[in-house]
């Protein structure tokens, strides 16, 4: 089989130096490995931006910041906007500093959700072994596919790209590789519309270059202390004695020793677990009060039970978020002895820990969400809340009549205070 096709036109082609015979354009995917390596990590393009400019073609050359008011944070930018030095997660005040003629748009998740829907839907009839990682990206493993599809992993994905492009209108990033680590790595060098490949011969010199700031997993923190300990790169990691690396920095040392080594035997799971559901809002004004505090978390805690309602799920620790004005993250946690899914019980929990933070501190942002999740089963009471089932079966009575008139046909009062 080729070792290198036309990315204009998928034919395959002898020499990549050379225009394509076919079509006469000079974009080749070539790689000595290319037809031995099956593991696939394919992202989309600023998703959240494509998806804006492919419904108004009005953007299509202009900086677009995905994200909430001047108080909120950008969920994504687009490339046009990157280039002012946007990000996402940046906060907003500082992303319009950056790039003061951005067209902010408000997040539109049920349409992104319905579109990662269709992409997922594609992957699907590649390979059902399809692992999502978001909303917009996705491990896969086309092991086994050649029969099926007449085509080499490679191939098929080249093709995959294509048809996201032309069905759903966005582009995607792939990486090829023999491992997960490495696959997703790899779709990251080439972005937008890439395909990158990392074999088996070129890993080790290549994964002794990557800084351990770059590694998938490892955040500022954990970088930060990793660098004062010298190891700046996966060959420092490397050098070290890994006894001294593991108890220095624990499992996040291990794992890092075995990066290192391009050692990830994790298989492409499809039926990967969520761990967390969740939901946070940022205000506009920084608040203090904890009666208005709790206001906003009621809306928090409804949108988290109406998530796991409708996938089943309940779970066992109840996690407060709460910034700072001074942007320091506060998140308390607290186990349940049976798993729940009701947003009554994830509020009266979260507002008992905030009620234990000092008074007068000023706050940016609230949030709440269950994990430790696990299959839904019936409501049961509490031996210490005797009302327990009675707000259970209310909430159940809310839920039905929210589902048949509409969100607003019945709210809470804390809710229609809030509306007011």
């Amino acid at each position: 089989m080729t070792e290198a096709y036309c990315r204009a036109c998928l034919s395959p082609i002898e020499d990549p130096a050379r225009p394509c015979p076919q079509c006469g354009v000079r974009r080749p995917l070539s790689h000595a490995e290319l037809n031995a390596l099956s593991i696939a990590h394919i992202d989309c393009d600023a998703f959240y931006a494509s998806i804006e400019k492919r419904d108004n073609p009005e953007l299509e050359d202009q900086p677009v910041i995905i994200g909430g008011g001047h108080r909120g944070v950008v969920a994504t930018a687009c490339y046009v906007a990157r280039l002012y030095g946007v990000r996402s997660a940046m906060p907003m005040f500082k992303a319009l500093k950056a790039c003061p003629d951005a067209v902010v748009i408000k997040p539109r998740m049920d349409v992104y959700a319905a579109e990662g829907k269709r992409i997922r839907a594609l992957m699907q009839d590649v390979t059902p072994l399809v692992e999502p990682l978001s909303i917009d990206e996705a491990f896969l493993d086309l092991s086994g596919t050649e029969r099926l599809h007449q085509a080499s992993p490679a191939l098929s994905l080249l093709r995959l790209q294509r048809r996201i492009l032309s069905d759903v209108g966005v582009t995607v990033s792939v990486g090829l590789s023999f491992n997960k680590f490495l696959a997703k790595t790899a779709s990251e060098l080439d972005k937008p519309d890439g395909f990158s490949v990392i074999g088996r011969s070129e890993a080790p010199a290549f994964l002794k270059s990557l800084k351990v700031s770059d590694v998938f997993g490892v955040g500022p923190v954990f970088a930060k202390k990793l660098n004062a300990d010298g190891l700046y790169t996966l060959a420092d990691v490397l050098r070290r004695d890994e006894h001294q690396v593991m108890k220095a920095h624990g499992e996040g040392g291990l794992r890092l020793i075995r990066i290192a080594r391009g050692d990830d035997a994790r298989a492409v799971t499809p039926d990967r677990d969520r761990k967390s559901v969740s939901s946070e809002t940022t205000f506009n004004e920084d608040i203090s009060d904890k009666a208005v505090l709790k206001d906003r978390l009621w809306g928090q805690c409804l949108r988290v039970a109406d998530r796991m309602k409708k996938t089943g799920v309940a779970g066992r620790v109840v996690t407060l978020k709460l910034k700072t004005d001074r942007f320091k993250t506060v998140t308390r946690r607290r186990t349940l002895d049976t798993a729940t899914q009701l947003a009554d019980t994830l509020f009266r929990i979260s507002a008992e820990l905030l009620d234990k933070e000092p008074d007068g501190v000023r706050y940016r942002l609230i949030g709440a969400g269950y994990s430790g999740l696990e299959a839904a089963g019936p409501d049961v009471g509490d031996l210490l809340d005797p009302d327990a089932l009675k707000r259970a079966a209310a909430e159940r009575a809310m839920d039905a009549a929210r589902a048949r008139f509409g969100d607003a046909a019945v709210m809470k009062g804390r809710a229609f205070k809030k509306k007011r």
